[in-house]
C-alpha cells in the first residue's frame, strides 16, 4: 500500500497502531493498547488484529485476517473471473485464463490484492508476470501466485488468530 500505510495508523475514530507479539504483528488502537497494559504479557493471547506473522527464518508472512484494513488503499489489484473465483478460494494460483482485470504498471514480485469482478476483496497474491507481460502471455501461465484467501477462514480456522 506504499505511502497509504499513514491512512492505517492516522484514522479519523482515533490513532492506531502496529505491535509485535510472539511473532506476529498486531493493528490496534491505542485505546486498546493502553487498557492491555494491565494484563501480563505471558498471559496475553492476541491483540488487535492480527496483519501476519514472522516466520522461523524471519520473513513476514501476511495474514487473510489484514485483507480488510489493506483492500482498500491497495495500490495493485487484479480482479479475477467469475469462474476462477472458487480456484483462488481454494487455494490455487491465478492463471491469465482466469484474469479479469490487473492494475496499470503493476510490476513483476509486486505484491497484489485479488478481487472478484463484482470488487470484493478475495485475498492476497504476488504478481508472476508484469502487467505488459500478461498481455502475451499464453492462458495456461500464471500470472498471480496465491499468498492468502478468506478460503482460509475455513480451511485454518483452528490455528488463525
Amino acid at each position: 500500500i506504499g505511502e497509504n500505510i499513514q491512512l492505517l495508523v492516522d484514522r479519523p475514530d482515533g490513532t492506531y497502531c502496529f505491535r509485535l507479539h510472539r511473532d506476529r504483528v498486531y493493528y490496534v488502537s491505542e485505546k486498546l493498547l493502553k487498557a492491555a497494559a494491565s494484563v501480563p504479557r505471558e498471559s496475553l493471547v492476541a491483540l488487535g488484529s492480527c496483519f501476519g506473522k514472522f516466520t522461523k527464518t524471519q520473513k513476514f508472512r501476511l495474514s487473510v485476517t489484514a485483507l480488510d484494513f489493506l483492500a482498500p488503499y491497495a495500490k495493485h489489484k487484479v480482479w479475477v473471473k467469475p469462474g476462477s473465483e472458487q480456484s483462488f478460494l481454494y487455494g490455487n494460483h491465478v492463471l491469465k485464463s482466469g484474469l479479469g482485470r490487473i492494475t496499470e504498471n503493476t510490476a513483476q514480485y509486486q505484491g497484489v490484492v485479488v478481487y472478484s469482478m463484482a470488487d470484493v476483496p478475495l485475498g492476497f497474491g504476488v504478481a508472476a508476470k508484469s502487467t505488459q507481460d500478461c498481455r502475451k502471455v499464453d492462458p495456461m501461465a500464471i500470472v498471480v501466485f496465491h499468498q492468502a484467501d478468506v478460503g482460509e477462514y475455513v480451511r485454518n480456522e483452528d490455528t488463525l488468530t
